[in-house]
C-alpha cells in the first residue's frame, strides 16, 4: 500500500527539514530535531510528525547516496570484466564513505529506522557479495578472501583517509582512492 502524496505545504516543510539536516551533516553539527526545528523556524511537532527520530531523518539525508551507489553497483554487475567490476564498485564506496558524512553512521548502524535503508543495505551486500564471488569465480581475488574480510577493510581505508582533516572530502576520497589501489594490487592474482 503506498502512502497518499503530502500536501504541498507539508511537502515544502519536509524537504526544508531535510535541507537543513544535509547543512548540520556536513558541518559535523550533532543532528538533534529540536535544533533542526528551531533552525527551520518551524515547530517542533512539525519536524516530529515527518521524522520521529534523529535516525530517520539521517537515513533520509543519507538515501540519496546510498540510492546512487546500489545504481553503480548494478551497473558494475553489468560489467564482464569481474576484476574491473569489483574494483570500480569498492572505489565507489570509498568515495561516498569519504564524501557524505551520512552514510557512514547510516552503514555502521546496528538496525536501520527506515524499511527503505534497509532495503537499500541487503541489496548492496547481495550485489557486494555477487561482485566477489565473479571476482572468486575468475580467480582474480583470492577465495580465501571474504565479505566480512572486506568490509573492516574498506572502513580502515575511509578512516585512514579520514584523519587527513586539513584534507577537503574530495582530496580525502582522493587519498582513499589511493589507499583502495594500495589494498587491491595487494589482493588482486593477474
Amino acid at each position: 500500500m503506498s502512502t497518499p502524496p503530502l500536501r504541498r505545504d507539508a511537502a515544502q516543510n519536509r524537504h526544508r527539514i531535510i535541507e537543513i539536516a544535509r547543512r548540520y551533516v556536513d558541518d559535523g553539527r550533532p543532528l538533534q530535531l529540536n535544533d533542526v526545528a528551531r533552525t527551520a523556524s518551524m515547530g517542533v511537532a512539525t519536524v516530529y510528525r515527518h521524522f520521529p527520530t534523529p535516525e530517520a531523518l539521517l537515513e533520509t539525508v543519507a538515501l540519496p547516496a546510498i540510492e546512487k551507489l546500489l545504481w553503480r553497483a548494478e551497473h558494475a554487475l553489468t560489467e564482464h570484466d569481474p576484476w574491473l567490476a569489483l574494483r570500480e564498485f569498492l572505489a565507489a564506496v570509498i568515495e561516498v564513505l569519504l564524501t557524505d558524512p551520512a552514510v557512514p553512521p547510516v552503514f555502521a548502524a546496528a538496525t536501520d529506522t527506515l524499511e527503505h535503508t534497509c532495503n537499500l543495505k541487503q541489496r548492496l551486500a547481495t550485489a557486494f557479495a555477487e561482485l566477489l564471488a565473479r571476482a572468486h569465480s575468475a580467480g582474480v581475488v583470492d577465495s580465501g578472501v571474504t565479505e566480512s574480510d572486506m568490509t573492516p577493510l574498506m572502513c580502515g581505508i575511509a578512516y585512514a583517509a579520514n584523519i587527513q582533516s586539513a584534507l577537503d572530502p574530495s582530496e580525502r576520497a582522493t587519498l582513499g582512492l589511493r589507499y583502495l589501489d594500495l589494498l587491491l594490487t595487494g589482493l588482486h592474482r593477474p
